[in-house]
């Protein structure tokens, strides 16, 4: 449990990088900046498949289709869905609502995962969820209301954003729950390995992705200085970070966690994500956070804490004693 815990703080760590790229390169596309992100993940993957070849070598073509069907929702889709949001709404609202993700990820698992994971029970659950919960709203409510007193206006574009992320939500929330179902019925099989294949069923994504793309902005004769738009040594070298440490070690470091958690506890723990987000965004700004974000951050680890005291029941054990 202790070294599944520490595996997801990792990942969350590093996925907490993904919110940096939007804010950093405004002036990029958010398509750009999504295949521009997993076209340097597919590449430093195939690096890292050539040394996996033999373990790769044993997944069957039903393996490599679910990877690639992670590979394009999960990573592709969800991240352009975040960064178009980030860049239509500012980074505040994006957060709030991906910040939804331990709560809802922990519900769906335990309305669909008992029989493999065991009922984790509501009652016991329940505060743990509502201490994150109300630590996520404390935490937004004082960034979304600097953003109200900032905003000059454009409603839809803000709205817009705000579907954005509540469908980036759905992306990832799909993508843990079908990730571990791949992980725990392939319990001898290695979680470096399948980080690596998603890498590899990334590329031709993000490679075909890329071309769309440049094409498309040639037809429509965009001022847009592709490939590399306006500043390429900067927008290389940030795919090239991103694409290190939030897609391929992320992913490694989540997967480690998924083999070793029931998914409900897993998918709480994504709150890692929303702390470091929070984290890198104050640094950016240079800001000391206010006293109502250290206490919502609190109550984020209060309520991560205290999830990780409840234990899974027997189904049928559940059932008996009812």
């Amino acid at each position: 449990m202790g070294t599944g815990v520490l595996y997801a703080l990792a990942a969350g760590l590093m996925w907490g990088l993904v919110f940096v790229g939007p804010l950093l390169l405004p002036e990029y596309p958010a398509a750009l900046q999504s295949v521009g992100r997993y076209l340097a993940f597919g590449l430093i993957a195939l690096l890292l498949a050539w040394l996996d070849r033999v373990r790769l070598r044993e997944l069957t073509r039903d393996d490599w289709l679910e990877a690639l069907k992670l590979a394009a929702i999960g990573n592709l889709l969800y991240y352009l869905c975040l960064a178009s949001a980030i860049q239509r709404a500012g980074a505040p609202l994006p957060t709030m609502i991906i910040g939804t993700l331990p709560v809802v990820i922990a519900v769906s698992a335990n309305l669909r995962d008992q029989r493999r994971d065991g009922r984790l029970p509501w009652r016991q659950l329940w505060p743990s969820l509502l201490l994150i919960g109300v630590g996520i709203g404390c935490v937004n409510s004082v960034e979304l209301a600097a953003l109200q007193r900032e905003a000059g206006g454009d409603l839809g574009r803000y709205l817009s954003g705000a579907l954005l992320a509540t469908v980036a939500v759905a992306c990832w929330t799909w993508y843990p729950l079908r990730n571990a179902d791949w992980l725990r019925h392939h319990p001898g099989r290695s979680p470096r390995s399948w980080a690596t294949a998603q890498g590899v069923a990334t590329l031709p994504l993000a490679l075909l992705g890329y071309a769309l793309l440049w094409g498309g902005m040639t037809v429509a004769d965009s001022p847009f200085a592709m490939p590399f738009g306006p500043r390429p040594l900067v927008f290389l070298g940030l795919m090239a970070v991103i694409g290190l440490f939030a897609s391929w070690l992320g992913t490694l470091c989540w997967n480690e966690a998924s083999q070793r958690l029931p998914t409900a506890l897993a998918g709480q723990l994504i709150v890692f994500e929303t702390l470091a987000a929070l984290g890198y965004a104050f640094l950016l700004r240079g800001e000391w956070p206010a006293p109502l974000t250290l206490l919502g951050i609190a109550l984020l680890i209060a309520g991560v804490l205290s999830a990780l005291r409840v234990r899974p029941q027997p189904v049928a054990a559940t059932a008996h004693a009812g």
